[in-house]
């Protein structure tokens, strides 16, 4: 059956005339299908139905690992670092419990904890590396989730009255100790002798092992009762800092002010935007660049459309003619080709979005299967710092990736289907 005489058996009445009926629905819909003669825009159908699934997906799979990464990060290092820092600016800060009970009464603020700090050597018979040993009283450790959720081998129970200490996973790994066994701590804060300062070297035993799920942190982190920290490292009363846990982060320089009261003009007053800006802000730089990258795609596959289109409109330039002679306004015309348009990028939408959070939902599922598949590591901790994959998907974001979409798919079928109107019976039907 010819166009011509498809369309002269559609059915008649209200829905032939009717904006967006039966009649133009039906044409549309015919347009899309595949014949032999117009193979080629079928093929460029095709692609571009691809370019907007695949453009949807990725922007989806993007963002959303993009935001996880953000998010663990963020809570791993604020969980274990805290929000804001006192420190002396010239020495140790001293009477630090009176000054960590003032904190504490401040509203918005969870907890203050002494801590001491101090870069060492640890070692074993097997290995030595770098690391940081924190020394904690043992209640602010069981009350630091982070890590006293996460202990897999011993206990923090009486920490505060033994010389045990605890250490990292990766750590115990890389120096092959095990829970029991002795870890030597080699520090340059020695006593002082006429041959100059002598490094100070003590071992201690493995009390507990804990696993934050960070590599950096898992693998460098050594935790000490702060009375053995502060001899160790000769701190005498005083402690490096107190870190300090507020109930907003995001709110954190409301409290600069009040806390440094407490502290005094002997200490300083630092945040975690201070401490962390230029990590976090190349993480929102890296963010917006791949969103502007990875909407070319969609902007790639919008073009598909408006060239199928334009094929589409020339190859129907007769079906067209018989159409306008018939009676169809220029707008039932245009209305035509616009749902053949659109109907690509809203198809090619939907699979896309559920493409994208299938694949956000499974991810870790799906890494773990391609890493033993390909028998290689393809998201290795010891990089990318976290120890599983994370995907958060944002409601708000996947929202305006599926509009862009669809804004894009629709803009793109306005001049071709303008086109199709536009077209002159008389013209179209004089070389036939």
């Amino acid at each position: 059956m010819t166009d011509a005489a498809y369309i002269d058996d559609l059915p008649r009445g209200r829905g032939r005339s009717r904006a967006f009926g039966v009649f133009e629905w039906m044409l549309a819909i015919r347009y899309l299908r595949a014949r032999r003669r117009e193979g080629f825009i079928s093929v460029i159908a095709g692609f571009s139905f691809l370019g907007i699934m695949l453009g949807v997906a990725t922007l989806i799979i993007v963002m959303s690992v993009m935001n996880g990464f953000r998010t663990e990060l963020l809570d791993r290092i604020l969980g274990l670092n805290g929000h804001l820092f006192v420190r002396g600016v010239t020495n140790y800060v001293t009477d630090f419990d009176t000054v960590s009970s003032e904190i504490e009464k401040i509203p918005g603020v969870i907890s203050a904890t002494p801590i001491v700090e101090g870069q060492v050597m640890a070692s074993s018979a097997a290995n030595a590396q770098g690391a940081l040993v924190r020394g904690i009283y043992g209640k602010d450790l069981v009350r630091l989730k982070v890590v006293s959720e996460k202990i897999l081998l011993g206990t923090l129970d009486n920490f505060d009255n033994g010389e045990g200490v605890a250490i990292g996973v990766r750590l115990a790994k890389n120096l092959g100790l095990t829970l029991g066994d002795n870890i030597t701590l080699l520090s340059p804060r020695g006593a002082i002798t006429p041959f100059g300062t002598a490094p100070r070297v003590k071992a201690y035993q493995i009390a507990a092992i804990f696993e934050i799920g960070m590599s950096e942190y898992d693998s460098s982190f050594i935790f000490m009762p702060l009375r053995e920290a502060q001899g160790y490292f000769k701190t005498a009363e005083g402690v490096t800092a107190l870190e300090i846990m507020i109930t907003n982060p995001d709110a954190v320089n409301k409290l600069v002010v009040p806390v440094g009261a407490i502290a005094g003009r002997c200490c300083d007053v630092l945040t975690w935007q201070d401490t962390n800006r230029s990590f976090f802000s190349a993480l929102q730089v890296e963010r917006n660049v791949m969103f502007l990258i990875l909407t070319l795609i969609l902007i790639v596959a919008a073009l598909n459309i408006v060239s199928g289109l334009i094929m589409l409109v020339k190859d129907k330039g007769r079906d067209i003619a018989v159409l306008r002679t018939m009676g169809a306004t220029k707008g039932s015309v245009m209305r035509v080709f616009f749902i053949s348009g659109a109907a690509i990028g809203v198809v090619g939408t939907l699979a896309g979005f559920t493409l994208g959070t299938v694949f956000c939902l499974n991810i870790e599922t799906l890494r773990v299967f391609l890493s033993e598949l390909s028998g290689t590591e393809l998201f290795n901790p010891e990089i990318y710092f976290l120890s599983h994959m994370p995907a958060e998907i944002d409601v708000s974001e996947v929202i305006s990736v599926v509009g862009m979409a669809l804004f894009l798919s629709f803009a793109a079928t306005l001049y071709p289907a303008y086109r199709a109107a536009s077209l002159d019976p008389v013209e179209a039907l004089r070389y036939e």
